[in-house]
């Protein structure tokens, strides 16, 4: 029986462990700048929903105190 031959290893076609860790961290930097403007899209949206709560629950108990109001319905700030 013969064994079959074997292609030598060229130096192009090897991945070290250098190449990794490079592609990782760019991989890395350009992930996080893609997640920013999402996240502060989201921040936004949750912030302006949530202003527009307060504004509809003390609308909606108008007349009373401020403080029933901010533990009733809760602070802007």
């Amino acid at each position: 029986m013969r064994e079959a031959p074997v292609a030598p290893e060229s130096k192009r076609g090897r991945i070290h462990r250098k190449d990794l860790v490079s592609s990782l961290v760019t991989g890395m930097v350009i992930g996080g700048l893609a997640w920013v403007p999402i996240g502060w899209f989201a921040h936004r949206v949750y912030h302006q929903q949530r202003t527009a709560q307060i504004i509809l629950c003390r609308q909606q108990h108008f007349g009373t105190t401020e403080a029933e109001l901010n533990q009733t319905c809760g602070s802007l700030y």
